[in-house]
Order: structure tokens, then C-alpha cells, then sequence
């Protein structure tokens, strides 16, 4: 199978047909053998009607379905644990995702050998406000701290070789990282391509302006791992020694200062710096401590599966 397309998908049950005939179109016109994943993530509507049936008169079409929704994270990744193309192509359901754009993402990933394509939305038809300027600002903030040189992070639509999908383990709200992830996993042949942007032409957003500040929190969260997951004393081990070596410096001072220059002055209790000489010798030990343990964890950790429990579909099988 040359191509597997996975599209993670809330409530979008007015445009799931007209998404399926144009991918369908760019499939038979380039001769590809695929398969379309819909990943039907709790949606409360008809989408899963629709995909049954899209399902019962095309083949290639297959669905999972969650019974709640878990969020996008989960959705790609059970997405991705069931995909069988050499190329990943994931895109959104709100058809503002051009599938034209589909024959070039895979010739990049399987002609020219890249790990990774991601789509990048260089014009936008979104609100200014709401996801313009706040999606530039997260943008150049991923860029700055994971040193992956993208435009465009969160773009839907991108590329993977299957290799790479394989290997990345997408949880929580990752998905907004993945060229992160990737990158951390040690595929480094990471690129970005222009991809047309289209308004929204059913129904409305799925996400609100509290996207952006669990964004960033979730930046904080993958900085971490992809610099210090399998050293965490490198981290908390020189903060802790740091913290313990400036409580430890202020201790030796007041005692100097108690017993040689000052012996009659006030007592040390009475003196701030006596207390916060003692809550950075705690807190140093603490955090010595944890990145002591970190490393014992790290080093006899066991490799795990983790698996995504969803109600899962085959379509075909059920024709």
C-alpha cells in the first residue's frame, strides 16, 4: 500500500463526504493504492453514520471510533498504530486541508528520502486574533526552544515515512510537537512544504483561545523530555547543587561572622539570611534527591507498549 490517510475528526459530519470524493479523485487520478482512516473521536453527531456508510461503498475506507472524545493526540496515534501505507498522510476533516497537495508530500517522503513534511499554511484564512497572531507567537517559541526549524508546528496536514510513525509514541496533547517528537526519536531529515490554505466551509472551530496556554505548557513539558528524559540529573542535580552551595555559602558566612567579627550582635534566628541559608540547603538536597532517583528510574526502566483503548472499526470486514 502506497498511502494511508488518517483524519482525526469531532463533529464534522457535513463535509466527511465531500472530503472523501476529492481524496478519492487525487488517489485514482495517481494511480495510488490507499486507505483513508477515519478516526472518529467521540463525535455526537452523524460523522460516524457517515463514515460507516462511506465505508460500505469504498473499500479502502476504514474507521475507529472512540467512545468519548480523547482529543487529537490520541486519535493520531491510534491512527497511526493501525495505518499499513509506507507514507503517513495526516489532515484535518474540516476540509480546509487541500488533498491535492497529497501526490507532492509523497513523492518528498518517497522519492527523496525525508522522515518528515510538514505542511506549512504560509496564507491563512483564520481570525487574526484568535489563531493568526497567537499560532505566529507559539510558533516562534517552538522554534527557539527545540531548535527544529519549522513555520508551522500545528499544521494538520504533513507527511511521514512509516518508519517514523512506528517509533513516535503521541500522547496527551502532543500532536502539536510531533516534528518535536520526531526529531527527538533521531529522524533528522525534517522539512516543511507550502501548503494552500482553505476557510472553513462547515461548522465552526473546535478550539478555543485555552489551546494556546496548554500549548505552551506543553512546550515547557517536551523541552524537558527531549533534553533531559534519559538524564535527569544533568538538570536537577546541578540545580540542586547549586541551591545547596548558595544556602551552604550563607551559612558559613553568619556562622564567621556570629563567632569571629559580630559575637555579641544579634542572634542568627533573628537574622533573614539565616533562614533563607536553610531553605536553599533543603530545597538543593530535594532536588539532588529527585534527579538521583530520576536516574535510578531511568536505568531500570523496562521498555513498555502503551495502548490507546478505543472501539475500533474495520470497515471492510464488516461489508
Amino acid at each position: 500500500m502506497n498511502i494511508s490517510i488518517i483524519i482525526p475528526l469531532l463533529n464534522e459530519e457535513e463535509s466527511l463526504t465531500e472530503l472523501h470524493d476529492w481524496i478519492v479523485r487525487v488517489m485514482q487520478s495517481n494511480q495510488f493504492l490507499y486507505e483513508i482512516l477515519f478516526i472518529d473521536d467521540g463525535s455526537s453527531d452523524k460523522s460516524w453514520k457517515i463514515i460507516t456508510q462511506l465505508g460500505n461503498n469504498n473499500p479502502n475506507v476504514k474507521g475507529i471510533r472512540f467512545l468519548k472524545n480523547f482529543g487529537k493526540s490520541q486519535a493520531l496515534h491510534a491512527g497511526f498504530k493501525a495505518a499499513k501505507g509506507d507514507v503517513i498522510i495526516t489532515m484535518d476533516a474540516d476540509l480546509q486541508d487541500n488533498p491535492e497537495e497529497i501526490p507532492e508530500l509523497y513523492r518528498l517522503i518517497h522519492e527523496d528520502g525525508y522522515d518528515l513534511i510538514s505542511g506549512w499554511k504560509k496564507k491563512r484564512y483564520d481570525s487574526i486574533l484568535s489563531k493568526n497572531l497567537p499560532s505566529k507567537l507559539f510558533n516562534w517559541a517552538a522554534r527557539i526552544t527545540s531548535g527544529v526549524k519549522l513555520h508551522d508546528f500545528n499544521c494538520g496536514l504533513k507527511a511521514y515515512k512509516k518508519e517514523v510513525v512506528k517509533t513516535i509514541e503521541v500522547s496527551g496533547e502532543m500532536h502539536r510537537y510531533i516534528p518535536v517528537l520526531v526529531k527527538s526519536a533521531g529522524f533528522s531529515k525534517i522539512d516543511e512544504k507550502v501548503v494552500k490554505h482553505q476557510a472553513r466551509k462547515y461548522g465552526k472551530t473546535k478550539f478555543g483561545m485555552e489551546r494556546f496556554i496548554n500549548g505552551f505548557l506543553d512546550l515547557i513539558t517536551i523541552w524537558f523530555v527531549s533534553k533531559f528524559a534519559r538524564r535527569p540529573m544533568h538538570l536537577f542535580g546541578a540545580l540542586g547543587v547549586l541551591m545547596f552551595t548558595i544556602g551552604f555559602g550563607f551559612a558559613i558566612y553568619l556562622g564567621v561572622d556570629k563567632l569571629f567579627i559580630n559575637p555579641s550582635g544579634r542572634l542568627l534566628t533573628d537574622r533573614p539570611q539565616f533562614f533563607f541559608a536553610l531553605i536553599a540547603m533543603v530545597i538543593g538536597s530535594q532536588l539532588f534527591l529527585a534527579g538521583f532517583l530520576g536516574e535510578i528510574i531511568v536505568r531500570n526502566r523496562k521498555n513498555e507498549t502503551r495502548y490507546t483503548i478505543s472501539e475500533g472499526l474495520n470497515l471492510n470486514q464488516n461489508k
